[in-house]
Parts: C-alpha cells; sequence; structure tokens
C-alpha cells in the first residue's frame, strides 16, 4: 500500500525497501474545462541539485531537449503534449545507485508550455500528482496529490528525492513560480539559450 503524502511531509524510500535502486517517477494531471483558445502542453523535468542546491552545469537539467542524463541516473521517458488519459502523463525513470556522488538532490518540476502566450497557468489544471513506484515490481510506494491551491502559477515543483545519511527520501513540496521553465532554470543555475 502506498503512502499518500501531504504537503511537506518527508519519507524515506529505500529505509523499507532495501536493495531499492531503480524507481519510477510518474507525474499526471487534468487540465479543467476552460476555453483558453489553445491546447494545453505540461512539461516535466528534473534538475539534478548538489549541496548548494543548485545545478552544477547545464547538462543537470533532464527534460524533453535532454531526455538522459550523462551518468544514466535519470531519463526522461518522452513529452506527452496533451495529457489526456488516466495515470501518468509524463514519467521520468531514476537509478539510484548510478546517481553521481556530488548530487544530492533530484527535483521534479512542470511547467505550462509557452504559458503566457496562450493565456495558461496551474489554477486551470486540477488532479495533479507525483508518484513514485519501484521499476522492477511496478509496487507503487509512495504518492503526492498537490490539491487546488495553485492559481497564476506558470510552474510547480511537485518533490524532490534527495540523500540523507545513506538513505534517499522524498519531499513532497507543491510550490508554485511564475516565469515557467525559463524562471526555474534561472532560480537552479541553468543557462538557458
Amino acid at each position: 500500500m502506498p503512502v499518500s503524502l501531504q504537503k511537506g511531509q518527508k519519507v524515506s524510500i529505500t529505509k523499507g525497501n532495501p536493495g531499492l535502486t531503480k524507481v519510477v517517477v510518474g507525474i499526471g494531471w487534468d487540465v479543467n474545462q476552460f476555453d483558453t483558445g489553445g491546447d494545453f502542453d505540461l512539461d516535466t523535468a528534473a534538475f539534478l541539485f548538489t549541496d548548494t542546491g543548485r545545478v552544477s552545469r547545464s547538462e543537470d537539467f533532464v527534460f524533453f531537449g535532454n531526455l538522459l542524463h550523462q551518468s544514466g541516473c535519470v531519463e526522461h521517458m518522452g513529452d506527452n503534449l496533451t495529457g489526456a488519459g488516466e495515470g501518468d502523463d509524463e514519467q521520468i525513470k531514476v537509478n539510484l545507485s548510478m546517481v553521481p556522488e556530488n548530487i544530492s538532490k533530484i527535483a521534479f518540476t512542470v511547467t505550462i508550455y509557452e504559458a503566457e502566450q496562450r493565456r495558461q497557468n496551474f489554477g486551470q489544471v486540477s488532479r495533479a500528482f507525483i508518484r513514485i513506484y519501484n521499476e522492477t515490481t511496478g509496487e507503487e510506494l509512495l504518492r503526492y496529490d498537490l490539491g487546488e491551491d495553485f492559481s497564476i502559477e506558470t510552474a510547480a515543483i511537485f518533490g524532490e528525492l534527495y540523500k540523507n545519511n545513506g538513505e534517499w527520501k522524498f519531499n513532497a513540496i507543491g510550490s508554485g513560480y511564475q516565469g515557467g521553465l525559463a524562471a526555474l532554470c534561472s532560480n537552479f543555475g541553468v543557462v538557458v539559450e
């Protein structure tokens, strides 16, 4: 039975699962039935942070334009352009045993593509969630439903995996930002062209 998390709650994913190395982070959402005059395209990404809370290089940003981290530890499974259907809309695989020593945290974010031009924001998104499951067995380990407390934000950090005393833990964050992907990249030290 998966652990259902509240905002700000932290839980170990490796303590009760000895030998766990391969997990899948599934992220999903639905779009409210507002007519915004265009399709909604939400994009997931993973930022691999050092102890500074920032990326050490742009390659530590895994997204639809860089699907595989150089170490092989994080792999984005592809861009879903519509979010239609049940279950995960996008997935990111993480091999915990391959995470480089200098990486202490992996943040999972969602941004709205061309949000300003399309006049879209997270206030128009419902049933957003992040879940982590064991890639080998398919067992869901945890789930965090973000709720409906967003309005004008165009980017959000759903949660993060982090190393603590030899364990991998998950922190349910659910924080929104304005400025979309560019704001997140700037905040986290990624140089965008």
